[in-house]
């Protein structure tokens, strides 16, 4: 049956379909960046124009389902099953099905250019590796699966403040495979996601970069395992010797390009390499800043560095400490490392006007700007204690959406 509903020029329709057939179809045309009733309108008009119905489409369990279509098409389809002998639950389903198999789901598109996004801040305690994690898990996400995005109008209200609710959309995962680089001796990256650190004895990073590697450091990355992520996503441990990085580095030639050296046979394998710096301002920082230089023939903003701050003042000054180093060394070394964006995390508009108008601030400078901002709530904690990946422990959590909005704007 139909009824006037207010949606365009359009009618609404109301019949049944299988709620397998209905979750594809939600699917594959958000994967096709179309709505649902526009994949409906063109599956019918291609099952009207064939000469004979395609197979029949198993319908039990068929509930209700509703959508749009122009004036006269339901006429027309329902003249068409009746003259094939057709039920119209069954011509409905066979019309979804027919534009399902037309309409296959899209390659993941891949850069290029491995992308290398170097997650950094001078100062300890912003987040930074709940930032790297968060981003991963969101780059890694299934593409076949619909998840909660964050379609923001004000950050206030992004943060999770009382002064509205979320807007947000679903959409499917970007299905990027992710390799996250645990470059912290503190080890809180591989920590927080179940891992292992690297045992002193043993191969690690650090061995690599100072060129006295022990293995190949692919034997040394592990898989989180998730079903979020399909394999998609995958860890390179820390081990402590990193603390003492800094003093081997600085009997390494070109020491720059140290952490490239190390980590560019690994690229082949991954989409976006996402490096959790240390709070540190020493030479490790100079090799992942180099590591994240733009390269020649990549565009600019698909690698550089991602800066992790909080809404407090401390924040600001480590900030300009940090951005002096990367302004010299792109000075110094006569090269091109872009700045993604800077990240407002632990945020909470309840603390009052320091987090205010420090959030403010951030958003006065423009350039680079605030690409995402994450409330300080409590599933992230949660996480941590569990080990697990956030995206996967609380995947509808303000901080999960939150992280997937901070992926796209940097994608």
């Amino acid at each position: 049956m139909t009824s006037p509903a207010a949606a365009g020029d359009r009618e609404k329709v109301v019949s049944k379909l299988p709620g397998w057939l209905r979750q594809d179809l939600k699917i594959r045309a958000a994967q096709h960046g179309i709505e649902i009733q526009a994949a409906v309108e063109q599956g019918i008009t291609a099952w009207c124009n064939l000469a004979s119905a395609p197979d029949t489409v198993d319908t039990a369990g068929a509930d209700s389902f509703s959508t749009f279509l122009p004036p006269g098409q339901w006429e027309q389809f329902r003249g068409v099953a009746a003259d094939r002998g057709l039920s119209l639950i069954q011509g409905l389903a066979q019309s979804a099905k027919l534009w399902l198999d037309s309409n296959p789901a899209p390659d993941i598109e891949r850069p290029a250019i491995t992308r290398r996004i170097i997650v950094c801040n001078q100062k300890g305690g912003v987040g930074k590796t709940a930032i790297t994690a968060g981003t991963g898990e969101a780059l890694a996400e299934d593409p076949g699966t619909l998840h909660r995005v964050r379609i923001a109008k004000q950050l206030a209200v992004a943060a999770g403040s009382d002064d509205g609710p979320l807007d947000v959309e679903d959409l499917p995962g970007l299905g990027l495979r992710v390799l996250l680089v645990d470059f912290d001796p503190q080890c809180h990256l591989t920590n927080q996601l179940g891992g292992a650190p690297l045992p002193m004895n043993g191969d690690s990073l650090t061995n690599h970069m100072a060129g006295d590697p022990k293995g190949d450091l692919r034997d040394l990355i592990v898989s989180i395992d998730d079903e979020a992520f399909g394999g998609r996503l995958h860890l390179l441990p820390a081990c402590n010797d990193a603390f003492l990085l800094d003093v081997r580095l600085s009997a390494v030639r070109a020491r720059e390009a140290a952490l490239e050296r190390a980590l560019a046979p690994l690229e082949a394998d991954y989409d976006v390499i996402l490096v959790d710096c240390p709070p540190s301002l020493g030479l490790s920082m100079d090799a992942a800043a180099y590591y994240g230089r733009r390269r020649d023939g990549e565009k600019p903003g698909q690698s550089g560095a991602l800066i992790v701050v909080q809404a407090e003042d401390s924040s600001a000054d480590a900030y300009e400490l940090l951005t002096a180093q990367i302004d010299d060394l792109r000075g110094d070394l006569q090269v091109d490392i872009d700045y993604l964006g800077i990240v407002v995390n632990l945020y909470d508009g309840r603390r009052g006007y320091i987090a205010t108008s420090s959030l403010q601030g951030w958003v006065d400078i423009k350039d680079p700007r605030v690409v995402g901002l994450i409330g300080d709530l409590k599933e992230q904690k949660e996480a941590v204690r569990m080990k697990q990946p956030l995206l996967s422990y609380a995947p509808k959590s303000q901080q999960a959406i939150g992280m997937r909005a901070l992926a796209r704007e940097i994608s």
